[in-house]
């Protein structure tokens, strides 16, 4: 996995994140990009690779990482759940699911402080 390096526990899409979720009571994030996907890799950097975000992300969330080349049925769904809940889409993809896989918040690129009229991905974790 192009992410193993991060400091973020990332499950690949499959039965075991939302069982997980389920027995945790806790919510998920769905990250969805592409490798040649610049503010995929930017947010990476920026967020997925800070010790203090992911220890946020370990603790409250379950992270799931997919590559919208492999899985563009998962990025399929996820962009239409995104853009009737009346936002743009784009990549990278951050939604946040409930253990049932529900959207209930997403966005695209969070930067790691507030700007361009964009919550801080910190922000976004701790709301």
């Amino acid at each position: 996995m192009q992410h193993a390096h991060n400091p973020v526990n990332w499950y690949a899409w499959g039965e075991k994140p939302f069982t997980i979720a389920k027995e945790k009571n806790l919510p998920l994030l769905v990250s969805i990009g592409y490798a040649t996907c610049h503010w995929c890799h930017v947010m990476e950097r920026e967020s997925f690779e800070d010790p203090d975000l992911a220890k946020l992300l370990n603790e409250h969330f379950v992270s799931i990482k997919i590559d919208r080349e492999e899985r563009p049925d998962i990025d399929s769904i996820y962009m239409q759940a995104v853009q009737a809940m009346g936002q743009q889409g784009g990549w990278p993809l951050n939604v946040f699911v409930t253990p049932e896989g529900l959207p209930f918040y997403s966005g695209t690129y969070f930067p790691p402080e507030r700007r361009f009229n964009l919550p801080s991905f910190g922000d976004v974790l701790i709301f």
